[in-house]
């Protein structure tokens, strides 16, 4: 057992036996490389990552490999997912000097910190054109030992530019321009034959959908929406969709949404069901509520703690084979279902003898399936002669008998870890679901895992921690961390107006300020001031797997600034979003849950209060009509008038005056800051929050 047998990352504890003599991240690895002034080999994973056991067992569990590592470096491993800070800036650095980045990430650098050569897999030996580790490692130990001085400067040089690539300019203010640009830039992207963006591999990358739905609320547009429920239906109908033990896997490796790489993520999980709530609002129809539920089922059943958190992820991988897990010979479906229902079956999933998908697409054998649909329920039903409802029935008794007999198999590995912004998303998701849905199991569980996170992963004193594993929170919170978590804890105040969440979520947002502020510059830096000093302190503002920590704390300022009246917090957002204007403006694809915040800021933007008894019928049937209709650009208050005083009062000072009119629940509705007069009329309320520039 070499050092990371004593760490708490489930991806560190994967490589505790290795022969590779591994150092966790920490002074005692990097004084040991400075003593015997040895190069040091930094390797960057997560414990569900498929080419990262790939790369562990080809070479980390070589001897051959592990001797040459031993003898020659100090070796570090590090879990991205632990420490998105190291990860960040060694990622930035690969992108840099190679034109691209992915996991794993081998990075060798200076005994200080500093990389010199960069890449990500690497086989042992010499393959395809791609060196192996084995003849790299032993370049890399002849450049030491004859070429150090040049190693030196190089990374140097690489460590300068790191430093400048964190030097914004602030810019003007986001316009309507901008919003343009963005939707144009998604629309040349767009599949129209397939849905999503871009041809493969095709990621769920839910920030684009919500940009698209605000410009489509924007702008009225049809095309735009289109493009959002294509989308959508095709990730749902898409092999990339677990259709038995439902849930989203991370993406699809075809241009089809067919073959995916298996693993699940809880991130993908939260924000690709609020991508669905989100146009289950915009259309009413059905097929996007049932999926947002569907992942919600997953999620509740096996991504959930006792203690009311949720698992970070689920591997690909199960019997050292990619997708075993998930997959179906036509024969193990006519067994287990019978001659009726495997018809329906093979023709609703498209399940052949020879297997539904190219070998090379990934290395699962021939022979096998991924359930996938290509036509609708309707047609389904049509075809095979039943009525919807009676196709639905047939096809949810299918589910069942396969999911019971896949339950028996062995399942992929699942990194239990709770991370406190991953939570974030998914207390967002869950409670977003409880206003649309009025789900109370969902609301039961947003509150059920914010009070966990509150309660052990908050320190005394305020300040959060980011990971919690075997009963041990640990590990100084980042950005996103306080970013998500106060997303989260903003839809429960939405679903309850409990003012504890609002309360919470200020005290967070103080603390990001605090902490995580440019005082010199403005934006939010993705560690904090105190943490652990980097070659580095890193600004991420890039959406990428999943929207940035600046792109939520935007919203965040804008939405608690219009919830409580504090003006400190829009300006606030002001300078945050001139910081990155104009990079943003160069390539405003990339920064498509940004442009959700500016979005906001440009307008129209609603303010609404509701006063009446939040126990009476009245009340809650406004409070209803408003969270089942898409009216992303609002901050909404429920002054409840049976408390004396209303406990809202001291946290929105401006809504102390609002009464009900004529004994009804009334609402109150500022656009752009422009107060209308109060209303009881449901139509009015409607046309008011969907007005434009009244």
């Amino acid at each position: 057992m070499n050092l990371l047998q004593n760490e708490k990352s489930p991806y560190l504890l994967q490589h505790a036996e290795n022969p590779v003599n591994w150092y966790p991240w920490g002074d005692e690895a990097f004084q040991k490389a400075k003593e015997e002034d040895k190069p040091v080999f930094l390797s960057i994973g997560y414990s569900t990552c498929h080419w990262c056991h790939v790369m562990a067992h080809e070479s980390f569990e070589d001897p051959e490999v592990a001797k040459l590592l031993n003898e020659i470096f100090v070796s570090i491993k590090v879990d991205r997912e632990e420490r998105p800070d190291i990860d960040s800036i060694y990622m930035s650095a690969c992108q840099m000097m190679t034109g691209q980045g992915g996991w794993p990430l081998t990075i060798f650098m200076t005994p200080d910190k500093k990389p010199f050569f960069a890449g990500t897999y690497f086989p042992k030996e010499n393959r395809f054109g791609r060196i192996g580790i084995v003849e790299l490692i032993n370049r890399v130990r002849d450049l030491w030992s004859t070429q150090k001085g040049e190693l030196l400067r190089s990374a140097d040089q690489v460590t300068l530019a790191l430093q400048n690539m964190t030097a914004e300019s602030p810019g003007d203010k986001l316009n309507q321009k901008v919003l343009r640009n963005a939707f144009d830039q998604l629309k040349k992207r767009f599949d129209s034959k397939n849905g999503g963006f871009g041809a493969r591999p095709k990621f769920p990358t839910p920030h684009n959908l919500f940009f698209l739905l605000r410009y489509w609320k924007r702008t009225g547009d049809g095309e735009v929406l289109e493009m959002v429920e294509k989308t959508l239906i095709a990730m749902r109908r898409g092999g990339i969709y677990d259709h038995i033990g439902f849930g989203i896997h991370r993406y699809s490796t075809d241009s089809m949404w067919l073959v995916p790489h298996f693993e699940k993520m809880l991130y993908d999980q939260a924000l690709v069901a609020i991508a669905a709530i989100e146009t289950y609002q915009a259309t009413s129809k059905e097929e996007y509520r049932e999926f947002a539920e569907e992942i919600f089922t997953y999620v509740l059943r096996d991504m959930t703690s006792p203690e009311g958190g949720f698992y970070s992820a689920e591997d690909a991988d199960s019997e050292g084979e990619e997708g075993k897990f998930y997959v179906w010979s036509k024969r193990e479906i006519e067994e287990i279902l019978g001659k009726d229902l495997a018809e329906i079956a093979i023709y609703a999933f498209n399940i052949q003898d020879a297997g539904n998908f190219v070998e090379e697409a990934t290395n699962i054998n021939t022979g096998y399936n991924i359930l996938h649909l290509t036509n609708s329920i309707q047609k389904i039903s049509e075809r095979l002669n039943f009525s919807v409802k009676e196709m639905k029935s047939k096809l949810e008794e299918i589910r069942e008998k396969l999911f019971h007999i896949r339950e028996k198999r062995v399942h992929p590995h699942k990194d239990d870890k709770i991370l406190t912004d991953w939570n974030g998303l998914m207390i967002a998701a869950l409670a977003k679901g409880s206003q649309v849905f009025q789900e109370k199991k969902y609301l039961d569980s947003a509150i059920k895992a914010s009070d966990f996170i509150l309660n052990s992963l908050r320190k005394k004193e305020g300040r959060l921690l980011h990971r919690f594993r075997e009963g041990n929170a640990d590990i100084e919170a980042y950005l996103t961390d306080y970013a998500f978590l106060t997303w989260g804890l903003i839809e429960l105040f939405e679903a309850t107006f409990d003012v504890r969440y609002i309360k919470n979520a200020l005290e967070l947002n103080d603390v990001l300020l605090e902490h995580f502020w440019d005082d010199y510059i403005g934006g939010f830096y993705l560690a904090a001031d105190d943490s652990e000093e980097l070659i580095t302190r890193q600004k991420e503002i890039y959406d990428g797997a999943i929207p940035s920590g600046n792109s939520v704390a935007l919203l965040n300022l804008l939405r608690l600034s219009y919830i409580t009246g504090n003006t400190e917090l829009e300006e606030k957002a002001d300078i945050l979003i001139r910081v990155f204007a104009d990079k943003i403006r160069d390539t405003p694809i990339a920064y498509t849950q940004f442009l959700v915040a500016a979005d906001f800021t440009i307008g129209p933007t609603y303010s609404l209060v509701i006063a009446g008894d939040g126990n009476a019928n009245d009340t809650k049937e406004l409070i209803n009509l408003i969270h089942s209709e898409f009216i992303p650009n609002k901050a909404f208050l429920l002054r409840r008038t049976e408390q004396k005083p209303p406990d809202i009062d001291d946290y929105a000072k401006f809504a102390e005056y609002f009464e009900p009119v004529d004994q009804k629940a009334t609402a109150y509705i500022c656009i752009n800051k422009t107060c209308k007069p109060a209303t009881n009329d449901r139509r009015r309320i409607l046309e008011l929050l969907d007005s434009q520039w009244e």
